[in-house]
Formats: structure tokens, C-alpha cells, sequence
């Protein structure tokens, strides 16, 4: 005998699969920022890296309040983004 499909089911499974989707790009531009100040640290670009400081800490926070990322791990990611400043500023 075949079950009956359960409408509250599929529309948890509908509302998995948005939030799953949308959680996921915003990784996505979350990696990418990262990628782009670990960039400009790296090339020793301290104007572009202190330009995007405040956007990239902006995001990272935001993505820790919605609970995209666990707020230790926005932690870490700030602060390993102004060692690398901080060893560049150094450095140069």
C-alpha cells in the first residue's frame, strides 16, 4: 500500500532546500571576501586590504548573527585577518 505524501513535509523539504541554496552563496560571497584581503595582505596592498577591512568584518558578522558561520569561527577570521595587517604593517 503506498503511503500519502504529507504536504507539511514537502513544504519542509521546500523551505530546506531555499535556505540550504541561499546559505550557501552567502558563503560563497563570504569566501570570496576573505580570499580578496588575504590577497591583498599577501601583496603587501595595505590601501586595498584597510579599504576592505571594514566590509569584510561587516560580512563576517552579519553571517555570524544569521547563524551561517558559528561566531568563533567570525572570531577567528577577524582576527587572523588583522595579524596578517599587523605582520604586513611590520614588515613594510
Amino acid at each position: 500500500m503506498a503511503k500519502k505524501k504529507v504536504s507539511s513535509a514537502e513544504k519542509a523539504h521546500r523551505q530546506s532546500v531555499e535556505r540550504r541554496d541561499h546559505n550557501r552563496e552567502q558563503r560563497g560571497s563570504l569566501r570570496t571576501a576573505l580570499k580578496k584581503i588575504r590577497a591583498a595582505i599577501e601583496d603587501n596592498d595595505l590601501e586595498t586590504a584597510n579599504a576592505r577591512l571594514n566590509d569584510t568584518f561587516s560580512l563576517v558578522d552579519k553571517m555570524s548573527n544569521k547563524g551561517i558561520i558559528h561566531k568563533n569561527t567570525a572570531g577567528r577570521y577577524k582576527s587572523r585577518i588583522i595579524k596578517g595587517i599587523r605582520r604586513a604593517t611590520t614588515a613594510a
